[in-house]
C-alpha cells in the first residue's frame, strides 16, 4: 500500500488538521470529526448539516461555508459518523430556525442521523431529514436499502444551501432539497479499485481489461462487469441508464462529470466532451456544468455522471454565491 499518510489510524484526524490549517475560516475539531462554519450559529437561519464516511473529499467537509453547509460530520474512512458527532454539529449550528439533515442513503448514515435527530428533539431543536438516493445503477446493494446516495448530494447541498442563505423557512429549504433529489440521477463506472488505509488491500478486484458498470462510491458492486470501453462508450452507458430512469429529452440539465479521485482531469474533460455530445443528440440542453473530483472514492479511477433536470428557480439557486474549500464562485 503506497499512500501519502502517517499512519492508517490517523488518516481522518490528520486530514482534518490539514483542513483546519489550510482554511482557518472554518472551525474544525479533528478529535471529534466535525467541521463548522466560523460564523455559526446564525440567528434565524435554517442550518444544514451533512456528513458521512471520509474518503469522498471534498464531500462533505469541503462544502462547509457560505451558501452550502453549516456543518459536516466526518466518519472514519467509508464509515458513517456516529450520533454523538451529528448531534454536536447540529447543536453548534442551530440558530433557532431549525436544522436540515442531508443524508446519503446508506444504512449506517440513515440510522445514525435518525438517532441524532431524536436527540436534537430532546434539546428542542427542530430537525427535518432529507434522504439523497440518486444512484440508478442498482435498487439494493451492500450497505443500502433502496438506491444509494452519490453524486447528486453535491447538487442538494448547493441548492438547498443557497435557499437557506436567503433566509427561507425550514419547510422550504427541506422541500427544495427533496425536489433536487427527485430531479437528479447518477451512474458510476470504475476502471480501478481503491484501497482503504485501515484494510491495506483493494476494495475489489478487476481483471485485465475489465470495468465495473454502476459502481458505488465505497467500491460496492454495480450492475455488471464488462470489457473496458472507450470514454465515449462509458459515458453512453452511464447516460443511457440515467435516461432510462428519468427521460432527458427536452430537459434543461445540470451535469456533473465526477472523477472519483483517481482520474486525471484531462480524462474527465474527454468524458465531458462525450457527455455533451450524447446529451445534445438526445434532445437535452446543458445549462450548467461541473467537471472535477467532487464526490470521490479515495484513489478509485473511473467516472460518475450526475444529471439534474433544472428549473429557472433551481438554476438561480445553483448560480447563487458560494464560498467553501471545495466549491467557490460569485463572492
Amino acid at each position: 500500500m503506497r499512500k501519502l499518510i502517517n499512519a492508517p489510524a490517523d488518516v481522518v484526524s490528520d486530514a482534518l488538521r490539514g483542513l483546519a490549517a489550510a482554511h482557518p475560516s472554518l472551525n474544525v475539531d479533528p478529535a471529534n470529526g466535525t467541521v463548522v462554519r466560523a460564523d455559526a450559529p446564525r440567528a434565524g437561519k435554517v442550518a444544514l448539516v451533512s456528513g458521512g464516511g471520509s474518503g469522498h473529499e471534498p464531500l462533505h467537509a469541503g462544502f462547509v461555508g457560505h451558501g452550502m453547509l453549516d456543518a459536516a460530520c466526518c466518519g472514519e474512512v467509508f464509515t458513517s459518523p456516529v450520533p454523538d458527532q451529528i448531534i454536536a454539529a447540529t447543536m453548534a449550528v442551530n440558530g433557532g430556525a431549525g436544522v436540515v439533515h442531508l443524508v446519503k442513503n446508506y444504512t449506517g448514515d440513515v440510522m445514525n442521523f435518525q438517532l441524532a435527530a431524536e436527540l436534537a428533539e430532546d434539546e428542542d431543536i427542530e430537525v427535518t431529514s432529507v434522504i439523497v438516493n440518486d444512484d440508478v445503477a442498482v435498487e439494493d446493494s451492500t450497505f443500502t436499502a433502496g438506491r444509494r446516495g452519490t453524486g447528486a448530494t453535491l447538487f442538494v447541498e448547493k441548492i438547498a444551501g443557497a435557499l437557506a442563505e436567503e433566509g427561507a423557512a425550514l419547510d422550504a429549504v427541506a422541500a427544495v432539497a427533496r425536489e433536487v433529489n427527485e430531479r437528479s440521477r447518477s451512474f458510476g463506472v470504475a476502471i480501478s479499485p481503491c484501497t482503504v488505509p485501515a484494510a491495506g488491500t483493494p476494495t475489489f478486484e478487476l481483471g485485465e481489461g475489465e470495468m465495473e458498470l454502476g459502481i458505488g462510491i465505497h467500491g460496492e458492486p454495480g450492475r455488471e462487469r464488462v470489457a473496458l470501453g472507450t470514454a465515449a462508450e462509458i459515458v453512453a452507458a452511464s447516460l443511457s441508464a440515467i435516461d432510462a430512469d428519468m427521460a432527458l429529452s427536452g430537459a434543461e440539465v445540470l451535469v456533473l462529470v465526477n472523477g472519483m479521485g483517481g482520474t486525471p482531469l484531462i480524462e474527465q474533460y474527454i468524458a465531458y466532451a462525450a457527455a455533451a455530445e450524447w446529451l445534445e443528440g438526445h434532445g437535452a440542453t446543458v445549462v450548467r456544468t461541473l467537471v472535477g473530483p467532487y464526490v470521490t472514492s479515495l484513489e478509485m479511477a473511473g467516472c460518475m455522471i450526475s444529471v439534474c433536470r433544472m428549473t429557472p428557480d433551481l438554476t438561480r439557486l445553483w448560480d447563487a454565491p458560494v464560498e467553501t474549500p471545495g466549491l467557490r464562485w460569485g463572492r
